[in-house]
């Protein structure tokens, strides 16, 4: 029997407040599913689903402490066209409330990338790899 390949199908993110990361990510451009409610926000991904839920429930949810550590080791990605599209996201970030951490540049790998965090400190790259090209349903394609 062989194995069903790994699945990503839902990020969630611990947030201090729904109310305020919801409006920071609807002005980002995703748009709220109608299976949101006051306490959880669900977005459709062309990859996936990101939701929004308190930080203390997502803790006690998973039964850990809820305290912040500074840098958890993880980042999240959004991948375009092109670097033009990448200096315009990272505008439009910090527009919204955003915070740039890096701006876009060349890096070493051979693409274009910079970093924001959102209000609640949750790290973003955005990229653009000329290596995994993304289709016309905006997902990235990696080579076989």
């Amino acid at each position: 029997m062989t194995q069903p390949p790994a699945l990503l199908s839902l990020v969630t993110l611990g947030v201090s407040d729904v109310k305020r990361a919801r409006a920071f990510y609807e002005a980002l451009g995703w748009i709220a599913s109608g299976a949101s409610n006051e306490t959880v926000t669900f977005f459709h991904g062309a990859n996936g689903t990101l939701a929004l839920y308190p930080r203390h429930l997502l803790a006690e949810d998973a039964t850990v402490p809820d305290r912040p550590t500074g840098f958890a080791g993880v980042t999240l990605a959004n991948n375009l066209r092109s670097e033009r599209d990448v200096d315009a996201f990272l505008e439009r970030a910090k527009a919204a409330g955003g915070v740039i951490m890096k701006p876009a540049q060349k890096v070493f790998w051979g693409g274009y990338s910079g970093y924001f965090s959102d209000p609640d400190g949750h790290l973003w790259e955005v990229a653009h790899n000329p290596f995994f090209p993304i289709d016309d349903d905006g997902k990235m394609r990696l080579p076989p």
